[in-house]
């Protein structure tokens, strides 16, 4: 489970209201981003899931090009190498990420601007796109020393933004319901949680105490 502050106390807020969340480790969001999740739909020789994998995995790829990522390196990175997230839902298998200010860039606005025009979120992209132009000139520059696999030097947030979009067009391929974005832009996670907690209850299925 993500061990940032803020999102554990946004895990605390919600399991007041027994949402309990758990650690989300899946095969299908693996290192090899978009080629991973091709193999996966490919190997369980389901013809639906193969063919909802075509979608978003033409999308991941376009965005990772777009970003700048080199495809060498995403062939060879490790299919049993599984990239951490926040949180998962378990009765309802919803994914749930706490979105601090460094998820907000111009590399996530590039990324959300090449999603399918009919694909299913659970966020507000148009939300997501404000606050990406608002953001981006301070976050853009944030951990900009850091080198990022496929992405190179100073790649940490095109990494960012290229994994986020795994997350949100990879989930419905495996029967997910769509990934919920939680902006948490001051990094204070009782306040993300209370400005959401009624929809979080409604869709998750908790009763409020």
């Amino acid at each position: 489970m993500a061990d940032g502050p803020c999102e554990l106390a946004f895990a605390r807020e919600a399991e007041k209201d027994g949402i309990v969340l758990a650690e989300p480790w899946f095969n299908w969001l693996c290192e090899q981003g978009h080629l991973g999740l091709d193999r996966i739909a490919d190997e369980t020789e389901d013809d639906e899931i193969i063919d909802r994998a075509a979608g978003p995995v033409e999308a991941l790829g376009e965005i990772y090009s777009a970003l700048g990522g080199d495809l060498a390196v995403r062939y060879a990175c490790r299919g049993n190498m599984f990239l951490p997230g926040d949180f998962v839902h378990p009765p309802t298998n919803t994914l749930i990420e706490v979105d601090e200010g460094f998820h907000f860039t111009s590399f996530r606005l590039l990324a959300l601007d090449l999603y399918p025009n009919d694909v299913e979120l659970g966020f507000d992209i148009d939300e997501y796109r404000a606050l990406c132009r608002k953001l981006a000139p301070e976050f853009d520059k944030y951990r900009r020393g850091m080198a990022a696999k496929g992405f190179g030097f100073g790649g940490i947030q095109r990494q960012r933004a290229y994994e986020d979009s795994l997350r949100d067009l990879g989930a419905a391929v495996v029967g997910h319901p769509p990934v919920v974005r939680i902006p948490a832009v001051d990094g204070d996670g009782v306040a993300a949680y209370a400005r959401n907690r009624e929809s979080l209850l409604k869709l998750l299925g908790s009763p409020a105490r």
